[in-house]
Formats: structure tokens, sequence, C-alpha cells
């Protein structure tokens, strides 16, 4: 039923798959700058580079759905 909707609203597998790979640089570069902050403030940074670290296989799951429904 998502995939339906997703596909409706003109998202297409190419674009779920981009959108992967860029939070994959995306959890990089927040990595990388959870180490530049204060050792107060790190922990909260490497959990939400974690967090965003979540998003690419969830992502490229939903493209391949799309891929299928296309």
């Amino acid at each position: 039923m998502v995939v339906r909707l997703l596909h409706r609203a003109g998202a297409r597998s190419t674009h779920l798959h981009l959108a992967s790979l860029a939070t994959i640089g995306l959890c990089v570069s927040l990595w990388v700058r959870a180490k530049t902050v204060d050792q107060d403030q790190r922990g909260n940074a490497e959990r939400r580079a974690l967090f965003v670290g979540l998003w690419p296989p969830m992502m490229w799951l939903i493209g391949d759905a799309l891929r299928d429904d296309e």
C-alpha cells in the first residue's frame, strides 16, 4: 500500500536509491563532525550519526519494492 502511494506521488526506484546513497554521505559527515565537538556533546552527535546510518538500507529496500511495482 505504501509503495503504491509513493508510486502515485511520483517517486521512482532511482530516487530512493540515490537518496540511500546520499544518506550514507550524510551519516559519514555527521560522524566526522561528531569527532570535532566537545566531549559533553559527542554522545548526542554520535547517536545522531548512528540514527541516520539506519536510513540507507530502509530507503534501498523501498526503492527495490518500487522497482518491482514499476
